[in-house]
């Protein structure tokens, strides 16, 4: 998966927004004003993506290369992913969407309901 596929499917979901809130090199994707994806320009070829922690240790034991604790981000509840190391397309789409669903869960019913209609 390359940065202008990653875009793309980030900004299909519900309420997603892009930005550079921490200089022009690292591009943001928030579900309303919650961070769910953060991809350096400068290094493109990985994502740090926010993860349930127990999951967040599984992947990280099973794709070794691909998979390590978020860069620069709370290393419990994020993950850097390579996005050229070997993982599917499937799989990168299902760790987004994880990312997102994470976010999602923790905001309150009300911001969560907007995002269904």
């Amino acid at each position: 998966m390359n940065i202008e596929t990653l875009r793309e499917y980030c900004l299909q979901k519900a309420a997603v927004t892009e930005s550079f809130p921490f200089g022009e090199d690292v591009l943001v994707f928030k579900v309303m004003t919650k961070m769910f994806a953060l991809i350096s320009l400068s290094e493109p070829d990985h994502v740090n993506l926010k993860c349930d922690p127990e999951r967040a240790i599984e992947l990280r034991a099973e794709f070794p290369d691909a998979v390590q604790p978020g860069f620069h981000m709370n290393k419990s509840l994020w993950n850097t992913v390579q996005l050229n190391a070997g993982l599917s397309q499937s799989l990168l789409r299902e760790l987004i969407d994880h990312s997102y669903n994470e976010v999602v869960k923790k905001m309150p019913k009300k911001d969560r309901d907007l995002l269904q209609h």
